[in-house]
């Protein structure tokens, strides 16, 4: 009756979170200030990485070196994704990486960056080593983006027990796996992605039965074009 310690990890274009079950129901894991969300953002200097809120406060000094939604370029090469106004370069890998003062940088780097503060959340909290985690991900991910999430996880040190795509994650959580039955469409709105699903629930159990979506129209797409639109409208 060996007892082991796993995590769900969201790890989001905008923000992320730890989960563990505790005293049998979820529970996200605040950091020591009690903030439940991580915001996705990496800092990258010459000396020093540093994640969440303290590389948020870097973003108007050092933008160039302060990575933010890089899951959106998560298995992705330079000619299939938008610069974000990031300096991006080539690798030999195929995956785009980040021009930065550490050096080039890969979606897949700043992505473990995140895993591994979640991580140390969730071992502190526990009060344990961890022995493996759960990572959602968005539907429509192609299998390069599923993998590119799994090796940031191996690149944290983190066993991964399993991907569960998001909209799932999402009616687990609200709890259509209850003993409800039916079809049920469930949307998923995020800062990078916009996905459904469409799962058929009979008797505890989930079948997908369809998924679709756009892996690049989310909240970012938005402010973009809200952004647009008013300097369009102020002429500017």
């Amino acid at each position: 009756h060996e007892r082991k310690h796993a995590l769900g990890i969201d790890l989001g274009t905008t923000n992320s979170l730890v989960a563990a079950v505790r005293s049998g129901s979820v529970e996200p894991l605040s950091d020591a200030e009690g903030r439940s969300l991580l915001p996705s953002v990496v800092y990258y200097g010459a000396e020093e990485i540093q994640t969440g809120y303290t590389a948020l406060d870097q973003v108007q000094k050092c933008s160039a070196d302060t990575l933010q939604s890089f899951k959106r370029l998560m298995g992705r090469g330079i000619k299939d994704v938008d610069p974000m106004g990031y300096q991006l370069l080539e690798s030999d890998e195929g995956m785009v990486r980040f021009s930065t003062s550490a050096g080039a940088i890969s979606p897949v780097q700043a992505s473990a960056e995140i895993l591994k503060q979640l991580a140390s959340r969730g071992e502190a909290t526990l009060g344990s080593a961890i022995d493996g985690v759960v990572i959602t991900v968005p539907a429509y991910f192609d299998d390069a983006q599923r993998q590119a999430t799994k090796d940031a996880a191996t690149l944290a040190g983190l066993n991964v027990l399993r991907l569960l795509n998001e909209p799932t994650a999402a009616a687990v959580a609200y709890g259509l796996d209850s003993g409800q039955e039916g079809i049920v469409a469930v949307f998923d709105l995020g800062g990078g992605t916009f996905d459904i699903s469409i799962l058929r629930l009979n008797k505890g159990v989930f079948e997908v039965m369809a998924t679709g979506g756009d892996t690049a129209l989310g909240g970012d797409d938005f402010d973009r074009a809200i952004a647009e639109w008013g300097m369009a409208q102020l002429g500017v």
